[in-house]
């Protein structure tokens, strides 16, 4: 039987610019080798917006203004007894806006996928299991992109 930590808060923001949406190499912590989105751990105090913030811009450089909730994953790691509650968001950059690797202890690297190629399974892959399993609640062909944004 595995033995589980207090679980923790994570965040994922859906970055898109346009079609495409911005996700990065994990290394050096649980999920290394697996695509992801930007995000990381709620700190104490902090507001669910304010993470996202600053989350997207201590790993991209990006500075986004306007973030809305789109769900939540309940997620457990068996080999690292790890357990998180991530909540995802969504945000829209504009299109001349680009993404920089400020965290390379964390992350190999960053790109922009074409968000509806996941259907078709030409994402990157493997991906982090939070992020395989907020796409795989939406069922597949749910846009993401339209759930919480007008």
């Amino acid at each position: 039987m595995t033995t589980y930590c207090n679980p923790k808060v994570g965040i994922g923001v859906f970055v898109f610019k346009g079609n495409k949406i911005l996700l990065g190499k994990r290394k050096g912590s649980h999920g290394a080798g697996e695509w992801s989105l930007p995000g990381g751990h709620l700190k104490a105090g902090e507001s669910f917006e304010d993470c996202c913030k600053r989350e997207v811009f201590e790993e991209t450089g990006i500075k986004i203004k306007k973030v809305s909730f789109i769900d939540l994953t309940n997620d457990l790691f068996p080999e690292e007894g790890l357990h998180y509650v991530t909540l995802f968001f969504i945000t829209e950059v504009n299109s001349n806006t680009k993404a920089k690797l400020m965290e390379p202890e964390k992350c190999e690297g960053w790109r922009w996928v074409e968000f509806e190629s996941y259907q078709e399974d030409k994402w990157l892959k493997p991906l982090f299991s939070p992020l395989e399993k907020i796409l795989s609640e939406a069922g597949g062909s749910t846009p993401i992109r339209y759930l919480s944004w007008g």
